[in-house]
């Protein structure tokens, strides 16, 4: 159990105010019965149980359940039953009207979002709730150097040792960056690439394009990802540049050369993600074309599948 990560999760207001807010529009008091899968230190299932869901239960495979426990005995919550499982291993699971589970990353669907979804979907009741509902996922070229610049200090290796093998890897991996606005294609709000609802059945690859005309000279270093969550209709959290900061941030994807692009050019990129397994959690991989006119100026394939070594 790592516990700076649930006392970040905990400090992050955006997203327990969001939360609180979807929990408030789906319980009515006295009635509604609740799951809350994967939830660590129980802070879902216990704002369900002050909003008045008559019976709430807590699933959680970690060794955290037992602080969740601990927790709610110092905060006298009654109505609530824990579980230490995973939830796909309950066989027989309870039949609730709301499900929620918060299980989402930097990268959207790199902690098995869409298979415990999928298989939350077990614990409703028909017509029942599942939070979050939908999610879009979002790209924006970076026209700031920083991010690469931090990438290519294989280059500075000591005594002019050559390490351009190593920047290769490190090109071929995203990493979590706070991206502001600033370092983003000027006048751009980003594209989605990506939209899918957690009540049906989405499979584990997911693929989309996006791109963008250019009007002005520019170099393009990567590309900024993050995501927009439809929790319950009227209440939304994500994780654009462009919105309040929360405990995630967006994911940089950087281009193996600086693409310097001139009005007129067209720059595209295209996206395929794979969850359910990997060393990475996710599979990810982006095509970056520029074209001038008929003209393919430059193609770059990338692949996190290659910047892993043992």
């Amino acid at each position: 159990m790592i516990i700076e990560f649930h006392r970040k999760m905990l400090a992050d207001e955006v997203r327990s105010q969001a939360f609180e807010a979807a929990l408030r529009r789906v319980i009515v008091p006295g009635e509604t019965t609740v799951a809350d899968i994967g939830a660590g230190t129980g802070i879902l299932g216990f704002m369900a149980q002050r909003l008045g869901a008559r019976e709430v239960h807590l699933v959680e495979q970690g060794e955290v359940i037992g602080l969740a426990a601990r927790l709610a005995d110092a905060n006298a919550i009654p109505g609530l039953q824990f579980w230490q499982a995973h939830s796909g291993e309950i066989i027989d699971p309870p039949r609730v009207d709301v499900v929620v589970a918060e299980i989402l990353g930097n990268l959207a669907l790199e902690e098995n979002a869409l298979e415990t979804l999928g298989d939350a979907r077990r614990f409703l009741r028909e017509g029942g709730t599942l939070i979050p509902a939908r999610i879009e996922q979002w790209v924006a070229p970076v026209t700031s150097a920083r991010f690469r610049d931090e990438l290519c200090s294989w280059d500075r290796a000591p005594m002019g040792l050559d390490f351009s093998a190593a920047r290769a890897l490190s090109l071929d991996s995203v990493y979590v960056r706070r991206i502001a606005p600033g370092d983003l294609l000027a006048g751009d709000a980003g594209r989605c690439w990506d939209a899918l609802d957690f009540g049906s059945d989405p499979g584990e690859q997911r693929g989309g394009t996006a791109s963008w005309p250019v009007d002005a000279p520019v170099h393009i270093h990567g590309f900024a990802l993050w995501w927009d969550c439809e929790l319950v209709p009227g209440v939304r959290l994500g994780t654009s540049p462009f919105g309040p900061p929360t405990h995630w941030d967006q994911v940089y994807a950087p281009v193996a050369e600086p693409l310097a692009c001139a009005p007129g050019d067209a720059l595209a990129i295209a996206i395929e993600s794979e969850t359910g397994g990997g060393e990475a959690g996710i599979g990810l991989r982006w095509q970056v074309r520029q074209q001038r006119g008929a003209r393919i100026v430059a193609c770059h394939d990338h692949d996190i599948s290659r910047g892993f070594i043992g």
